[in-house]
């Protein structure tokens, strides 16, 4: 029996399926912002949930509502294309998936993660010894114990670990006397479960270089806060330090992690009163936005995350930092690179995908959409080299909703 021409919804099926199929990281975070994105162009526009105070007493306290917003803008069109010949589209469907398709999208799907695994570069929590690969339960403990102490919600909780650190928790599940976990490590290399979160090995977990680093750096000034009304759409503000080593390019990369003394983190939930939340035993920890240098005179302004706010229900600092506040580094050493494994609930990150237009004057074409992922194909005849090319696209945007949602493992 012949068998039948293959059709451009067949092939754009099949990619989504394939795309969905090898998708890591874009599988593991929020997708449902497509509907939205659909109705306002090429940014999503996110709100961000309001906190209260529990007041005390009868008499009525009455707290004013803040509310802030964060976008997501679709700015990224991969695709891939190739030449093949009228005879290809006779192949069965499993035959063209394999050949063809499936290559395609693994190619895709890779760059859609990589792009994912960058957004470490936002995440302030970071546990772990960087040089130090992570290697058992209590490896994964570390980040588990920060969700907790963040207030993060038990169920959805993800991880996704380098290839040295998943062979390495999995091998550890081997000497456990758990027959169906150990088997899996052992048999497969799978990890399965570990200390609450569903635990998942990439090859795309994103290195991180720090920064050049040197001197002795401190804050420089006091009184360096800010409120939520100011910072709530970035949760991010500027922190203007010196005594670092002077004119050094590089000094800070963005996404590294630093310290300063006397400044503790909060827990996020509120408690009683303005000032009820309860501080945590640790120094809150601050993720570097953007490059940054030093000037002749060792001074530098850092853009950082999250925002330093003293009071109320957002509050996310013990203190404001004093003038000459130690700052520490925590990523690791001057320009070392470490890899970034990651811990987070669905909702730390989201990835949104846009249905491309399908452009006139071409018969062969479509798109398939399905959960919150999309694909485009179009076939095009090319006279000049008498050939068919056909091309496979997707668009999309990640973003970092909720980034104390979510904690770096050093690696």
């Amino acid at each position: 029996m012949a068998n039948s021409l293959i059709t451009p919804s067949i092939i754009a099926k099949e990619a989504l399926v394939q795309l969905e199929n090898n998708l890591g990281m874009a599988n593991n975070v929020h997708r449902e912002y497509k509907k939205e994105f659909v109705k306002v162009g090429d940014t999503v526009s996110v709100r961000k949930p309001v906190k209260f105070y529990a007041a005390d007493g009868k008499t009525r306290v009455n707290q004013d509502v803040e509310e802030a917003n964060t976008s997501i803008t679709v700015d990224k069109q991969k695709h891939v294309s190739w030449k093949f010949s009228s005879k290809d589209l006779t192949l069965t469907v499993e035959d063209y998936s394999e050949r063809y398709i499936k290559p395609a999208m693994i190619a895709l799907a890779n760059v859609i993660d990589r792009n994912g695994h960058d957004l470490y570069k936002n995440v302030w929590n970071h546990v772990g010894t960087p040089g130090t690969t992570p290697n058992g339960f209590a490896s994964m403990a570390l980040a588990a114990q920060r969700m907790d102490e963040m207030a993060v919600s038990t169920d959805m909780r993800k991880a996704v670990l380098n290839p040295a650190a998943g062979y390495a928790i999995a091998g550890s599940a081997t000497s456990l006397y758990m027959n169906g976990v150990n088997q899996q490590a052992y048999r497969k290399g799978a990890i399965g479960e570990i200390a609450g979160l569903e635990t998942f090995r990439s090859q795309n977990v994103a290195n991180h270089t720090v920064g050049a680093l040197g001197g002795t750096p401190l804050v420089n000034g006091a009184s360096q806060n800010t409120t939520y009304a100011n910072s709530g759409d970035t949760n991010s503000q500027n922190l203007v330090t010196d005594g670092w080593s002077s004119s050094v390019t590089g000094l800070l990369k963005a996404g590294d992690v630093f310290t300063i003394a006397g400044v503790y983190a909060m827990n996020p939930v509120p408690g009683e009163g303005t000032t009820g939340k309860l501080q945590m035993p640790y120094l809150q920890e601050f993720v570097v936005l953007s490059d940054v240098d030093s000037d002749g005179l060792g001074n530098a302004t850092l853009s950082i995350s999250p925002a330093i706010i003293t009071s109320g229900p957002y509050q996310t600092v013990s203190a404001a930092p004093a003038d000459n506040a130690a700052i520490t580094v925590k990523t690791g050493t001057a320009a070392t690179t470490y890899p970034q494994n990651l811990c987070f609930h669905k909702n730390a990150f989201a990835l949104v995908t846009c249905p491309l237009e399908l452009p006139d004057g071409v018969e062969f074409k479509a798109r398939e959409t399905h959960k919150g992922l999309s694909v485009r194909v179009v076939k095009q005849y090319s006279i000049d080299a008498d050939d068919d090319i056909i091309r496979l696209d997707v668009l999309y945007g990640w973003k970092s909703i909720y980034s104390d949602l979510a904690v770096r493992l050093a690696g």
